[in-house]
């Protein structure tokens, strides 16, 4: 017997864990069929790709995401950047949950180190609106599932997850508690004020960009919920030469920065890791 495909992998793995979706047009519940098709009642239907991956999206987005910057982003996380981070966000999840939705996953490097540190029955989900995003982290990660889709018709039944991850990316706090179960965690990573800061400092020296306050974002999280607790991941890391074109090409920096122009040695890694629980 041949050995399966990608996609024949993804197939049975989203045929077993069918009870996470929900029609992104009518809400309805899905089916994955053996042929790699996502059908609801309504017969609204979305189809496995080759790679692994589904797209979940209902119109056409334009996303300023390359391939390059996915594939940028993969190497830094995995030269272990953000391991302390990781280790941090694995604490706090525990070994008890059986689902976890990473949103604005892009390449899917962070929900995959992380998924390393927890048991091996979790189910992990990663939803990204950028397909390159998530074409990239169906061809590096298996036993995971990738979709592309957008939070704001998202392809998920309510109460479906227990932890929501939601790291260096934008929110949408309504659909996260949509979709946690009871007593499940949203656990939102975001930078604090000397985040890459030496990147900062010479990308934007001199403006008021160089410096960076997330007092607005945590003050928002703070409405959103009641039992919240915050914890400061600070650490500095050397940073290996060859390894300046991807961080700058993976962070919003690099659209304002000449490579050539950039020399790091290290870099500072300063993040808060806010949790709100439903």
């Amino acid at each position: 017997m041949g050995k399966r495909s990608k996609r024949q992998n993804s197939i049975e793995f989203m045929k077993e864990n069918s009870r996470l979706f929900s029609c992104p047009i009518c809400n309805n519940e899905m089916d994955v069929h053996h042929d790699g098709e996502v059908f609801c009642s309504n017969r609204h239907n979305f189809t496995i790709a080759k790679q692994g991956y589904v797209n979940f999206l209902t119109k056409p987005v334009r996303s300023m995401y390359t391939k390059n910057l996915f594939e940028s982003r993969k190497v830094v996380i995995d030269s272990g950047l953000f391991n302390e981070m990781h280790k941090q966000v694995a604490t706090i999840i525990g070994n008890s949950v059986k689902t976890i939705l990473d949103t604005g996953c892009g390449e899917g490097s962070h929900l995959a180190r992380i998924c390393e540190q927890l048991n091996d029955e979790v189910v992990g989900v990663g939803v990204d609106i950028a397909k390159e995003g998530i074409i990239t982290a169906a061809k590096y990660y298996d036993r995971k599932i990738w979709c592309v889709g957008d939070l704001a018709d998202s392809p998920f039944r309510e109460q479906s997850f227990d932890v929501i991850l939601n790291i260096l990316s934008p929110a949408n706090y309504g659909e996260f508690k949509r979709l946690l179960k009871q007593g499940g965690k949203l656990i939102k990573v975001v930078p604090q004020s000397e985040y890459l800061m030496e990147l900062r400092k010479q990308v934007f020296a001199n403006s008021k960009k160089e410096l960076y306050s997330n007092e607005q974002t945590v003050f928002r999280f703070h409405e959103q919920f009641m039992n919240v607790s915050q914890q400061r991941v600070t650490y500095k890391v050397p940073i290996k030469k060859e390894l300046i074109p991807k961080l700058i090409e993976m962070t919003p920096l690099g659209w304002h920065a000449e490579t050539h122009d950039i020399s790091l040695e290290e870099l500072t890694i300063d993040l808060d890791i806010l949790v709100g629980e439903v």
